[in-house]
């Protein structure tokens, strides 16, 4: 498989639209497609949750997230009814869409054929990956933190596209902003199975000052499962969610600060139709 190797000048400069943010990946940018890994720029919260919370989940003004929502889905040329988004639970589930639903099915990987359905990625430090197979039509989304990168969620996604025609040789993946290897300290409790799942995996640890502990490498992580699932372009944006405030919402700042709630960025595609 080909990889793009990560550094931040891999993705491309950010579209402004109204404000709003949007990053984009090069490997994403194909004719009849649309594509953005959102920052919290451009939107109607306040606070902590300042300014495009796109959580449904979270403890903000439900009219804000709405109208947050429906910026996303404009800036993606569709109405708001149109972006789908998922209750996610660090699971490998995966919904494969034959139309838009506001439902927030229970699943951590959506897949479609259709045109016009954004899939939606909510993340605050989990990776959001978005899936293309150009050639096929079909594209998808997952939310893949430890748990769920560990857990299969990526290969259950790429096996939902395999259904609609997808082959894994076409399919390109953009990992866009979650926590970064400098960031992410573990203690040897997560380490462990990880490694003795997937040896491989002991090259995304490296040691901190903390006996015991290590940083981990999320993106690396979900680029080595890639490659091993056998998917043609992988392209990681280097974006780590933890220290650029100003850009990004992160779940472990939050954390650490004490604080009682976090937004949450959204990530998507869709066909055009």
């Amino acid at each position: 498989p080909m990889t793009i190797e990560a550094a931040p000048h891999t993705a491309s400069p950010p579209e402004s639209g109204g404000g709003v943010e949007a990053i984009t990946a090069p490997s994403l940018c194909v004719e009849g497609v649309r594509h953005g890994f959102f920052t919290r720029q451009g939107g109607s919260s306040a606070g902590i949750y300042a300014s495009l919370n796109a959580g449904r989940g979270s403890n903000d003004n439900p009219q804000h997230v709405g109208q947050n929502r429906a910026v996303i889905a404009a800036h993606l040329r569709l109405s708001a009814d149109r972006l789908v988004s998922m209750h996610q639970t660090h699971s490998a589930d995966v919904l494969v869409l034959d139309a838009p639903t506001q439902d927030r099915p229970r699943v951590d990987g959506l897949v479609t054929d259709r045109p016009g359905i954004a899939l939606g990625v909510l993340h605050a430090d989990c990776a959001p990956v978005l899936f293309l197979d150009a050639d096929a039509g079909v594209i998808g989304g997952a939310h893949a933190g430890w748990r769920g990168a560990a857990g299969g969620v990526l290969e259950a996604t790429l096996a939902a596209m395999g259904e609609r025609g997808a082959e894994r040789d076409r399919i390109r993946v953009a990992i866009g902003p979650t926590i970064g290897p400098n960031s992410y300290e573990v203690g040897p409790e997560f380490k462990d199975p990880i490694v003795r799942e997937m040896a491989e995996a002991e090259a995304c640890f490296r040691p901190s000052q903390r006996a015991g502990h290590a940083y981990f490498d999320l993106p690396a992580y979900i680029v080595l499962r890639l490659k091993s699932a056998g998917v043609g372009t992988i392209e990681d944006l280097a974006l780590d969610t933890y220290p650029d405030e100003a850009r990004f919402f992160s779940y472990r700042r939050t954390t650490h600060r004490g604080e009682a709630d976090y937004g949450r960025l959204l990530s998507a595609i869709a066909l055009e139709g």
